[in-house]
């Protein structure tokens, strides 16, 4: 018999606005947004929870959430004292698992199978790790446990802030069955939007249709939707792996054809690109633009620059250089992603100078 294993995604609550909260005693229950200047073209790396039931969310720009709520505190990251934090936390991990799967600074997965501590309870060894954090960093951590990375993590999310969830092997099938679609993971919008078309809104709804007839629709993901609907996920804790790339994409439910609103929203995906890039402490040289149009036709197109790059450089020039030999412009356009490639590790953080996507605003 496969022994099923124990895996355990830790989450920190509002991680950088929580560190600025215990630092800062001022900021204490007020709404706090970590991130740009709200008058320039900043965007938010995340907000303390009295700010999110104004609608403030992460990658947000800044102007947005300044609109939304304009009483909130605006400070810009301190990335030293996240870091500093966090390699306290990941010290805690390690203490019960060789198997960590760190994300970003603020969440990972942990393959505890093999651990004996706390009697061998993914349950209790979630609890050991919560104490700890708090006591040791005072800060505050929610973890999901589970028997796959796909339920742990959907559980992490479920008693936010300081919460923990347990999904058993016996509950993990009718669990997903309940689960809206957009909730599962590898199905984002785009993929979300299709398959309420074909009248798929739940678990239970994906679990009707065979693998042929997803397979038909879906091509080579069809294998792990239909997995994942019957609460199946394969995929193992990786403790060593190091990222080729970093991006983001959005599918739009509007075609766009504007050739100044494409660059504006690749602006913004670049922005939010960075920002996902300086949370995992890498640099890179090497910019893809992915565009998809209306007709599904799908292409890239990159530049490597000969530095690292950052928010300081002339992004709306090389923006017009690369979409110089597409269609943008003459073809719609329903799909727009950035890619940051040829990683390093970053050993320093650069300079608040040169990412003025952050730069201090203090009402």
């Amino acid at each position: 018999m496969v022994q099923l294993r124990k895996i355990i995604h830790v989450d920190m609550d509002a991680f950088f606005a929580a560190v600025e909260q215990r630092d800062f005693p001022e900021y204490r229950n007020k709404p706090l947004i970590v991130g740009g200047d709200p008058f320039s073209r900043g965007v938010v790396a995340t907000c303390s929870y009295e700010a999110r039931p104004f609608g403030v969310h992460s990658a947000m720009s800044s102007s947005r959430a300044y609109r939304l709520c304009p009483q909130a505190i605006f400070v810009k990251p301190r990335f030293e004292a996240y870091r500093s934090a966090s390699q306290q936390i990941r010290k805690i991990f390690f203490d019960y698992t060789d198997w960590v799967e760190p994300l970003s600074l603020d969440e990972a997965y942990l393959d505890v199978t093999g651990c004996e501590k706390n009697a061998g309870s993914a349950t209790l060894i979630a609890t050991a790790i919560k104490n700890r954090i708090k006591q040791q960093t005072r800060l505050t951590a929610s973890a999901g446990v589970s028997y796959n990375k796909f339920l742990a993590k959907i559980a992490s999310d479920m008693n936010k802030p300081d919460g923990l969830t347990l999904i058993t092997p016996e509950q993990g099938a009718a669990f997903a069955e309940n689960l809206p679609i957009g909730k599962f993971h590898g199905v984002g919008k785009a993929t979300a939007l299709k398959m309420r078309d074909l009248g798929i809104h739940t678990g239970i709804d994906l679990k009707q249709f065979s693998l042929a007839d997803l397979q038909r629709y879906f091509g080579k993901s069809a294998t792990h939707y239909y997995d994942i609907a019957r609460g199946i996920d394969h995929r193992p804790v990786v403790s060593s792996r190091k990222s080729q790339s970093v991006g983001v994409e959005t599918t739009y439910q509007q075609d766009i054809g504007n050739v100044q609103a494409i660059i504006e929203q690749l602006q913004q995906l670049f922005n939010q690109s960075l920002l996902k890039l300086m949370e995992k402490q890498l640099s890179a040289r090497t910019l893809t633009v992915k565009i998809k149009y209306h007709d599904f036709v799908q292409i890239t197109r990159s530049r490597t620059l000969p530095q690292t790059i950052t928010s300081s450089i002339k992004i709306r020039e090389l923006l017009d250089e690369l979409l110089k030999s597409t269609d943008v412009g003459r073809r719609n356009v329903r799909l727009l992603g950035i890619t940051l490639s040829s990683l390093d590790d970053r050993t320093s953080q650069p300079s608040f100078e040169q990412i003025d996507l952050f730069e201090s605003f203090r009402p």
